[in-house]
């Protein structure tokens, strides 16, 4: 059974009229009227108010891959439209149009809904629960954006992987299985170089698509104001930059959050944490960040998807100048505070011809996409790290056979005692220590071999491979910090909490605080810091702890401001 069918009632729940009458106290007007068929907001419009029904119905629906609509549901009295990306002013997901005796309305845009959802817990739990299964049910019966092109094609594979990251929904439809997929590509007249294709929300098609445009066409990526000052810019998505926002927002700062690719970072690769407190049963890391990406847009922080951060002005800064971040795309943002949560990737091993499998065989990331490329195939997994252990015990059930490639003596010095032993008990997982993957091997249509070295003896043997998985070592995510004065130590990690030294820390009056770097002003936390214990845990712990220090410095700058 669907989550609509099992869930109905949270899905499409109903205000009683107490409830009622104390949402009207957050509405930005009093209620407005609808003629019957008369559209409140269409699909792929951005910004749309969410309303809450006082009199009449409004009817729900949501456009089909053959470009017919579909009724989700007619909502009476008490029911109320909308989404995750109407919280997020992002764009909407459905059409919503007034019933055949019309309806009468409360409206509430972003700033009210907020409002709405803090200002009253009980009717907070029920908006933010329908909303999550909202996006949640769309997920899973492939509504959203349509993506067409060849299976298998890297690029498809790729925008399948970017929204997934995302949490955003979409279908795929395959132009080589003569149905909707090829009626797509003769309708518009498309040419094998224009896939894969990307037809979005509000009906335009992008050929080729890079996830800049993807993110900007779907509604990922919010409409930025150039102008807009905030209290704090956090470069990077992951579990502490997220804490951030969540701590800092709900504290009244204004926040500007800042991925090149997906919220989540390594932690939202992860198929399976079942060590992070409070879930005894285990919650996938995309679960868990999504959670997190939910929750700060909900205090009002403002993420932004996929922007790529290029440069950090801070030189020549006194206490209170503003810093810029420069962005790829030629504009900046301005933050009286920056929090570095950029993290750490995975190190990409020395392997003959790994640049010609990157997306056709080889991957970073183990997600559904993925899994299903690789199933019921010979596959290895370089790592032995926690993601590592948790990709294997993930993939390995949907594989024929999975090598798990590892270059020390065994798994037990970096992972997590419950993982090693369950990766012992998997019966089509091989172990290779003191061994790495040398060579690629393979065509046009993708990797169908590797060539391993044992270490300890020299020996070499080749053997079939259909797809690689990469989870090994970390590089920290800082080269855009270069031509700024933030320290980094041998390693590329960003230092902090050493003595301050120069004119402006003695124009400030104090030493560095226990996140801050080298440059007052600027902190640094979760993976991307010397010394930090690379854990979920504890990534969000510093992303929390980091919001007093912003505090500190923001109230010690006001007082130093002319």
């Amino acid at each position: 059974m669907t989550l609509l069918e099992t869930r109905r009632a949270q899905l499409f729940p109903v205000l009683n009229a107490t409830q009622l009458a104390l949402v009207g106290r957050f509405a930005m007007a009093p209620p407005r009227r609808f003629e019957a068929g008369e559209t409140l907001y269409a699909v792929g419009e951005r910004n749309a108010s969410v309303f809450v029904v006082t009199a009449g119905d409004v009817l729900a629906s949501r456009r089909q891959v053959t470009g017919k609509e579909e009724l989700i549901a007619i909502l009476g009295v008490g029911g109320f439209t909308g989404e995750i990306s109407q919280l997020g002013g992002r764009s909407a997901l459905a059409t919503v149009r007034a019933g055949t005796q019309g309806c009468e309305v409360l409206s509430f845009d972003t700033t009210h809904l907020r409002a709405l959802i803090i200002g009253s817990a009980d009717i907070g739990e029920i908006v933010m629960r329908a909303f999550i299964l909202r996006r949640t049910s769309l997920i899973y019966e492939g509504a959203g954006s349509i993506l067409a092109g060849r299976q298998g094609d890297p690029a498809l594979v790729h925008l399948e992987g970017f929204l997934s990251r995302n949490g955003y929904p979409y279908s795929v439809l395959d132009v080589a299985d003569g149905g909707d997929g090829q009626a797509l590509v003769e309708r518009f007249g498309l040419q094998d170089d224009d896939l894969p294709i990307v037809l979005c929300p509000n009906g335009a098609l992008l050929k080729r698509p890079s996830d800049v445009e993807v993110g900007a066409c779907v509604g990922i990526t919010p409409e930025m104001d150039p102008e807009r000052v905030f209290d704090v810019a956090v470069v990077g998505a992951g579990p502490a930059g997220l804490a951030t926002a969540v701590y800092a927002a709900s504290e009244g700062l204004s926040v500007l959050v800042l991925d090149a690719c997906a919220f989540g970072g390594q932690a939202g690769a992860s198929a399976r944490i079942e060590n992070y407190l409070g879930f005894p049963t285990g919650i996938s890391g995309l679960a868990l960040t999504a959670r997190a990406f939910t929750q700060a847009q909900k205090f009002g922080a403002e993420i932004a998807i996929p922007v790529n951060v290029t440069s950090l002005q801070c030189k020549g800064q006194q206490p209170g100048d503003l810093f810029t971040l420069h962005l790829e795309n030629g504009t900046g943002a301005r933050a009286r505070a920056v929090v570095i949560a950029s993290g750490a990737r995975y190190r990409r091993p020395q392997i003959e011809n790994l640049d010609r499998f990157e997306g056709a065989g080889v991957s970073y990331w183990a997600s559904p996409v993925e899994a299903r490329l690789c199933a019921g195939e010979e596959i290895a997994l370089i790592g032995a790290g926690n993601s590592a252990g948790q990709a294997v015990v993930y993939l390995a059930p949907q594989v024929r056979h999975l090598h798990l490639v590892a270059r020390g003596e065994g798994l037990e010095a970096r992972m997590s005692r419950y993982l090693v032993e369950r990766i012992a008990a998997l019966p089509n997982v091989t172990l290779h220590t003191r061994t790495e993957v040398v060579t690629l091997h393979g065509s046009e249509s993708g990797l169908s071999g590797a060539t391993f070295r044992r270490h300890d003896t020299g020996a070499e043997w080749t053997g079939p491979l259909r797809h690689l998985f990469l989870f090994a070592g970390a590089e920290p995510n800082t080269a855009w910090l270069e031509g700024c004065d933030v320290r980094v130590d041998a390693k590329g990690f960003v230092c902090t909490g050493q003595p301050g030294s120069g004119p402006l820390w003695s124009a400030m009056g104090r030493e560095p605080m226990a996140l801050e770097t080298t440059t007052p002003g600027v902190f640094a936390i979760g993976d991307v810091r010397a010394g930090s214990t690379k854990r979920v845990a504890a990534a969000v712990g510093e992303g929390a702890q980091v919001v007093a220090a912003l505090h500190q410095f923001l109230a010690s700058t006001k007082e130093r401001a002319p």
